[in-house]
């Protein structure tokens, strides 16, 4: 006699539950982890043993028949692994930094519900009690509220998987004294929001901030006889269209963005790429100490001789004191023309050997050099088999 469906959602509910349980033992083991690892000094991450617990794991679901796909089994565990190295780095980096305060305040770009707004909120899931949010109409006010003392860190975009870098924050880091602090990634899910049910070929106008719109380009080639108006923020973009409240008006944003103006998905997924992540980074005035024991990079600002050879001298030496580099970005220098200055990240902590080695060797092929900033990364690259 086969169950009937209000059963059978029982038996699942209380399956979720049992897991919810397991997952937090889990969880809690991760400090277990990381108070060992204190003592020991070992990394917090062990690539080799991670892939080889994924292994385990896949060969373990086959052997008892579970009927779980390998690549699922991978997944789940490769996000578990992910919540683990964070949990640590977070009790290392709370505990290397005591001073840290009961409240924080952060600037970001656009208004309640944007990119920036959400990537802030995860930067300060610590601090969601007391956490002070400072709007900014552009990149640059960003950096004046942190530069005057108004907001104690400001979160800016700075690449993303489809549009790629964001040249303004790279341009703005030039002339600044904040450092960087930190760094994460926020997954972008664009869609078509609106104030009421409508279909795509009824829309007349679609508000949106020009990154949002380029990297939904081929969603809006599309669409036919459709005007665009750029606006400050795709928050902005959101406030509007629930201003005018008519049926053929709509905007790019978020899911949860739109909520906070009672705006509804007509379309998701819409972007050119399926995997469409921003890259934020946090700036503060202050730099923050950072463990040895986490994932840790550096970013740096240089330039060169205009004599041949002189980049690749430069990068010679990450190479040799075996500094991987995961960025070099370039950027014109204003009032020389053809000249370009260079943004170069590593993984690297400025504090360790090798690394003030390599420095002091770079200042010797280099017309002008400046750490912006050495901060734990929040992006955990997953092991994979």
């Amino acid at each position: 006699m086969s169950l009937d469906l209000s059963e059978i959602r029982q038996r699942i509910t209380q399956v979720d539950r049992n897991l919810l349980k397991l997952l937090s033992e889990r969880h809690r083991l991760a400090f277990d982890v990381v108070r060992s690892k204190e003592i020991s000094k070992k990394p917090l991450r062990d690539i080799e043993r991670e892939k080889q617990l994924l292994q385990e794991l896949v060969n373990f679901a086959n052997a008892e028949n579970y009927q779980l796909d390998p690549q699922y089994v991978t997944q789940i565990f490769q996000r578990i692994i992910e919540d683990s190295v964070l949990t640590q780095q977070n009790y290392l980096q709370n505990k290397l930094n005591a001073e840290k305060a009961n409240s924080v305040s952060i600037a970001f770009l656009g208004i309640r519900g944007s990119y920036s707004h959400l990537a802030s909120r995860q930067f300060a899931k610590g601090y969601q009690e007391s956490l002070i949010e400072l709007s900014c109409g552009s990149f640059d006010e960003v950096f004046a509220k942190v530069q005057n003392g108004e907001a104690d860190y400001g979160v800016l975009p700075l690449e993303n998987t489809t549009s790629g870098s964001i040249n303004e924050v790279y341009d703005l880091l030039q002339h600044t004294d904040l450092t960087l602090v930190g760094e994460l990634a926020y997954p972008i899910k664009h869609c078509v929001l609106a104030t009421q049910p409508i279909e795509l070929e009824e829309i007349d106008t679609i508000y949106t901030h020009p990154q949002p719109a380029q990297q939904c380009s081929q969603f809006l080639q599309s669409l036919d006889k459709v005007h665009i108006k750029y606006c400050e923020s795709s928050s902005h973009a959101m406030q509007m269209v629930a201003r005018l409240n008519k049926a053929n008006i709509v905007a790019l944003g978020n899911e949860d963005g739109g909520k906070l103006y009672g705006l509804e998905v007509v379309k998701s997924e819409i972007a050119n790429q399926r995997h469409n992540i921003t890259r934020f980074i946090v700036v503060a005035k202050e730099a923050v100490n950072v463990s040895p024991q986490v994932q840790t990079k550096t970013l740096l600002l240089m330039t060169t001789g205009q004599q041949a050879g002189a980049l690749v001298d430069a990068l010679s030496v990450f190479k040799a004191y075996n500094l991987p580099m995961t960025k070099l970005e370039s950027r014109p220098i204003y009032g020389k023309p053809w000249e370009e200055m260079f943004y170069v990240e590593l993984e690297a902590n400025i504090h360790q050997t090798n690394t003030q080695q390599a420095l002091a060797a770079l200042k010797s092929v280099t017309s002008f050099l400046k750490v912006l900033g050495c901060y734990p990364s929040e992006i955990i690259e997953p092991a994979k088999l």
